[in-house]
């Protein structure tokens, strides 16, 4: 594996706010600052400026993600998550922010990290209107084809302990 790292040109619009750092070795986001002071009443949403621009690479995108942290203790998350920086964009990064929670605000001063700056290589797509599409296994199933949230409900059937498929139910069995 190669330690390459990819340089990106950023602009400070405000001297005030620090640019964005990775937390910890390894990270994938890097944290970016609000650089005004915003109170979130629940439910409410807010886009917040970050102060910085960048100019990314052809073929590279950034992607702006909620900060886990926020959004577990607080309620906080990015409302587009993720929210897209396409390479041609020169502007201020802002973040649309809302405010989960039922009951409490959430407030906000600045310097506070409120979400996080992934850049990843992206591929530009030729798109071919065609008759027909091929046949896959999921076909047109959408929103829900895939089964609830809850153990053994839709979906392919879990494995058993031992690490094969587990057995049809009587119902299921009767049914053939």
């Amino acid at each position: 594996m190669t330690d390459e790292t990819l340089t990106i040109q950023l602009r400070r619009l405000d001297e005030g706010v620090p640019v964005p750092h990775y937390a910890h070795p390894g990270d994938a986001g890097a944290d970016l600052v609000t650089r005004v002071d915003v109170t979130l009443a629940p439910g409410e949403r807010s886009t917040v400026p970050t102060g910085l621009a960048i100019a990314l690479p052809e073929g590279y995108a950034a992607f702006v993600h909620p900060r886990s942290g926020l959004a577990a203790r607080h309620g906080l998350t990015v409302v587009n998550a993720p929210g897209t920086v396409d390479a041609g964009y020169r502007g201020e990064i802002a973040v649309t922010l809302l405010n989960t929670d039922a009951r409490e605000p959430v407030v906000l001063h600045r310097g506070d990290r409120i979400a996080q700056l992934v850049v990843q290589r992206v591929e530009r797509a030729r798109f071919v209107e065609t008759d027909a599409l091929p046949d896959s296994v999921r076909g047109a199933g959408g929103f829900g084809s895939s089964g609830g949230w809850r153990a053994g409900e839709g979906g392919p059937a879990a494995p058993s302990a031992a690490g094969a498929p587990a057995a049809p139910s009587a119902d299921a069995a009767g049914s053939r």
